[in-house]
């Protein structure tokens, strides 16, 4: 029982910085395996640079080389993929496996979504999305003029008051 205590404190240490700081880094295998525990996942196929920048050992250039090649329409199957496409040995990644997810995408869904980057966009740009309407799109370019870039889609839904309903329409179309 006593060896039981210190990993669940371990988790919970885990737990809040990975709530407390949305691109808190993981540092060893140890975080990787704690942080599939709690639920982590990344999404080859969608991942963000921001995302692979959490996994241990991936520079910033290997994150946007992957995230570019999947925009580009390669698409990752398995770990050996990832190796491949950063022309490391499989060995060296092996440990983020069990945070990666490889889900499958057919053409015609990926398509039918254009993700937008509320960082960037103009009103006219905004307003193409679904259920983004006039007033909604001024204010997240207004509210990106006075108060600096949105973090991510947390810190856009808190920033904006918008409700969970709201957010779990739009997510879809934005991409921080």
């Amino acid at each position: 029982m006593n060896n039981w205590l210190p990993i669940n404190l371990k988790l919970q240490k885990l737990r809040a910085k990975l709530l407390n700081d949305p691109y808190y880094r993981l540092q060893s295998g140890e975080e990787i395996q704690m942080a599939a525990q709690l639920g982590m996942r990344i999404d080859a196929n969608q991942a963000s640079v921001d995302d692979w920048l959490r996994l241990p050992g991936l520079s910033i250039h290997q994150g946007r080389s992957l995230v570019e090649l999947s925009r580009s329409g390669v698409k990752f199957y398995c770990i050996e993929d990832i190796a491949a496409a950063l022309s490391v040995p499989v060995h060296r990644i092996e440990l983020l496996k069990p945070l990666l997810n490889f889900n499958y995408y057919d053409d015609e869904s990926l398509a039918n979504t254009t993700q937008v980057n509320p960082n960037t966009a103009t009103v006219e740009t905004l307003m193409n999305i679904p259920l983004m309407d006039l007033y909604l799109a001024e204010a997240v370019v207004q509210n990106r003029l006075t108060a600096g870039s949105y973090r991510n889609l947390v810190d856009f839904q808190q920033r904006l008051q918008l409700s969970g309903e709201a957010i779990a329409q739009l997510m879809y179309y934005l991409r921080f």
